[in-house]
């Protein structure tokens, strides 16, 4: 793992190391087992490594391969190593002693640019081919690695964050307007649906499942990786589907537990996180390996204020899971004394923009130093669970069915699901109506109040042109996906870049600044693809929701989580109580923001008022998911980056 950092272009090799030592110096108090740079006659690479699994050891990055006149500097672990040391035949006796780098190499000198479109795994990497004359690079399809750029038509600049950026010359802090339009018009944690863009007018990202070509004074993007269902696989029973399940899904988990260091995961007490430890720490007691779990609880003092339908304190259910499974180090971490407001610039300093994620923030991070000051190098976890490995919401599906007329099906799942949850036929028929023809019961999919305030000011709004970006990207005027129903919003989620940015961004600049790697084997792109192979039933089946993992961890988790439908765990319910010892000077500084003539010019003055004229007479942790909270975090968040960009 490394954060990477060059130029290229006919400048002069004194400018171009000059600016490429000054990108590298950025980085003079983040921990590095390596600092190196090449040079070469038009290019200038650097990169300052973190030696996380034990290909990366001692081996230089960047790297320079002289017989075929190649040099990568690469932030990247590669999954499907066997694979395509397979196709590129490579002999097992040599496999163990060939880093990230050099494969990719090894694959660039076999496909060209087709490079990208054939790793697995996280990555992030610029290669210089110099009989070629061509500067190339990509990221991985979700982003997991940053790759930022300027370019101005003679030198290329990259990165693997802004700031280093920010030092050279003719680079400027100029915000991007069209990158704060989106921010203030999205209404969800989203930050801008223009994957390209960044904060910053002078800098921009290569987005995600995209690789760059840089030659004869010409930069073009291209799109390698565009999620699709591949085809429904066919097979004999459910037991077959389950059983191709695991073995791709172990796959994938083993993959990322390969390190030098020690492994750990983030664990709470549903099942995305449960399946990733229990598939991990299987194979890990077969390695005399012992998994650490690390798991956010809220502060002693916070009283539950959510319905009995919700757990904002899994510790119950993370201990049964750590039980069940067996030589695991577990460690339930309030983070006492920390809070979203309190951890605002710092967590500017780590994103390098404004963030909307507030309520998570504050325990993500301190998960992350936890961890490293437990010599942990691979953080699991399972954050694409939802729309890979435990989709399938049953009232959706059964809707479907409903619309299609399939009467038999429908009633033995409706008896089943009754059943599972305790709740009558009648009602689950009825949501089961109301979701598959919502004009029927008066109701319009767009019609509910938002839960948030639309914040953008209608000026900034005609003069960006926002809504009509954002429409390009199924985005509506509500400031979030227009119309359709779950199965419409997870073709928009594989197809779109956008949805993941955000998180991503903050797990790969965390990375950076406590040495170790954030991994997820629900984002595998095999597993993912494995997912959207499978018939829709394999989801919900004989009245259960997200089918296939429940089938697929019998055995790994106890059966009370494992068929648990009635309670779901809620992360970072306790963030307005954390807040509220620090209540005047918020609100001070919310008043501060509403009289700042920049924010005036971007957020609706009447939203500010109205936040304001809410909050004047104070708050309760049970507020925490309140239309005005919300705003005026965000409202905050956004005014101390102005403050510091300014």
């Amino acid at each position: 793992m490394s954060a990477i950092a060059g130029i290229h272009g006919d400048i002069g090799m004194i400018r171009r190391r000059e600016q490429g030592s000054r990108m590298l110096q950025a980085w003079d108090e983040q921990p590095a087992d390596s600092v190196l740079a090449w040079e070469g006659r038009l290019t200038y690479m650097g990169a300052h490594s973190q030696w996380i699994t034990s290909e990366s050891v001692g081996v230089p990055n960047p790297f320079y391969d002289s017989e075929r006149g190649l040099a990568i500097a690469a932030d990247a672990i590669i999954d499907n190593r066997e694979e395509l040391f397979d196709i590129l035949g490579v002999h097992r006796r040599d496999r163990a002693a060939v880093s990230d780098q050099e494969l990719i190499l090894l694959a660039y000198d076999k496909w060209g640019t087709g490079t990208a479109a054939r790793l697995v795994g996280d990555f992030a990497f610029v290669l210089w081919d110099e009989r070629g004359g061509k500067l190339y690079g990509a990221r991985d399809f979700s982003g997991g690695r940053m790759l930022y750029y300027n370019w101005n038509g003679s030198e290329f600049r990259f990165c693997s964050m802004i700031e280093p950026l920010l030092r050279l010359p003719a680079i400027t802090r100029m915000v991007n307007e069209q990158w704060l339009a989106q921010y203030l018009a999205i209404s969800t944690v989203v930050d801008a649906a223009s994957a390209d863009q960044t904060v910053y007018e002078d800098i921009r990202q290569i987005p995600p499942a995209h690789y760059f070509v840089l030659q004869d004074g010409k930069l073009n993007l291209s799109r390698y990786c565009t999620l699709e269902s591949p085809g429904i696989l066919k097979l004999k029973s459910d037991g077959e589907y389950v059983e191709a399940f695991r073995e791709v899904f172990q796959q994938a988990v083993d993959a990322r537990v390969r390190t030098v260091r020690g492994v750990g995961a983030q664990l709470s007490g549903g099942l995305d996180s449960g399946a990733v430890v229990g598939f991990a720490a299987r194979r890990l007691r077969e390695e005399n390996r012992t998994l650490q779990t690390f798991s956010y609880v809220p502060v002693g003092d916070f009283i539950d204020y959510t319905s009995k339908r919700y757990m904002p304190n899994e510790r119950p259910y993370i201990e049964k899971t750590v039980a069940h499974i067996g030589g695991i180090q577990s460690h339930c971490l309030d983070f006492a004394g920390l809070d979203p407001y309190s951890d605002l610039d710092d967590m500017l300093n780590v994103m390098e923009m404004p963030y909307k994620f507030y309520s998570n923030s504050f325990w993500l991070k301190g998960i992350f130093k936890e961890a490293s000051d437990r010599n942990i190098g691979v953080l699991l976890n399972g954050g694409r669970g939802n729309l890979s490995v435990s989709w399938g919401d049953a009232i959706p599906y059964y809707a479907r069915l409903l619309k299609r007329m399939r009467w038999i099906r429908l009633s033995e799942e409706l008896r089943l699901r009754s059943y599972a949850i305790g709740s009558g036929r009648k009602h689950l028929l009825a949501a089961t109506s109301r979701e598959a023809f919502p004009f029927l019961a008066g109701k319009d999919r767009g019609g509910a109040a938002s839960p948030f305030h639309m914040m953008i000011h209608p000026e900034f709004a005609r003069r960006t042109g926002v809504y009509a970006q954002l429409r390009e990207h199924g985005i509506g005027d509500s400031g979030w996906l227009d119309g359709g129903d779950v199965y419409a919003h997870k073709r928009n989620h594989f197809r779109e870049l956008f949805h993941w940015n955000a998180s991503n961004t903050l797990a790969a600049k965390l990375s950076q600044r406590y040495k170790l790697w954030k991994r997820d084997p629900t984002n595998d792109l095999r597993v993912i693809r494995f997912c959207l192979s499978l018939p829709e039933d394999q989801y919900v089946r004989q009245g259960m929701s997200r089918a296939l993992i429940r089938r697929a961890t019998k055995g790994v988790l106890p059966d009370s989580i494992r068929l648990n439908e009635t309670v779901r765990g809620v992360q970072g319910a306790d963030w307005l109580h954390r807040i509220l010892p620090n209540w005047h000077s918020f609100y001070g500084e919310l008043q501060q923001a509403g009289r700042d003539k920049r924010m005036l010019e971007l957020v609706d003055n009447g939203v500010i008022r109205s936040v304001l004229a809410g909050l004047k007479d104070g708050v309760r942790p049970e507020d925490a998911y309140g239309r005005d909270v919300n705003a005026a975090m965000y409202l905050l968040i956004l005014y101390r980056f102005l403050r510091k960009a300014a």
